[in-house]
């Protein structure tokens, strides 16, 4: 079982790195991984079991953040039309994004980030993403407003960015300058 001690940290250089596609069908042990990821933010979103375990509570997961340098990510979230999304995705790429941007208007939190980074950060309004799920189903994704948001974050995990690279008025030494 994933806990938060098996988050990695702002800081760590998995985070900074670009992760590796996964090689068709994934082998059992890579199925296992993102299996494990959706389980932790299920259980991260479960009153009594974040509690017991001390889980901080996540809507999405991308394997750098456990220091797996691979292209997985998992994610467990409903929208505010209360449709869930609750999959994890192997090699997930965005194909296709709209010029209209939007932000969530607290900002972002992520669960390699112990403390709070205030900032808008800018992002795609509508995408397209593509990937294979852990039934083996290539998918592709339309998404729009908080599940667009959401995937963004985590595909950036994968390509060694961190949310707050996207914050233009944000000074910190951890920053990384995306132009």
């Amino acid at each position: 079982m994933i806990t938060m001690k098996d988050i990695v940290r702002e800081g760590h250089p998995v985070l900074r790195e670009v992760a590796e596609a996964v090689e068709l069908p994934p082998t059992e042990e890579n199925k296992e991984t993102l299996e494990e990821m959706l389980q932790f933010l299920k259980n991260s979103q479960d009153p009594e079991t974040a509690e017991a375990y001390d889980l901080r509570s996540g809507v999405g997961l991308a394997a750098p953040q456990i220091g797996v340098k691979k292209r997985l990510i998992a994610v467990h979230f409903t929208d505010e039309r209360d449709e869930l999304y609750s999959m994890g995705l192997f090699n997930p790429k965005i194909i296709s994004h709209s010029v209209e941007e939007t932000h969530l208007e607290d900002g972002e939190g992520c669960l390699s980030v112990d403390r709070e980074v205030t900032g808008i950060v800018p992002r795609y309004k509508r995408i397209t993403v593509e990937g294979t799920t852990l039934d083996g189903e290539n998918v592709t994704l339309r998404l729009r407003n908080f599940p667009a948001i959401v995937f963004q974050h985590e595909i950036d995990h994968l390509n060694g960015i961190m949310f707050y690279d996207r914050i233009p008025d944000f000074q910190d030494d951890l920053k990384r300058d995306l132009q």
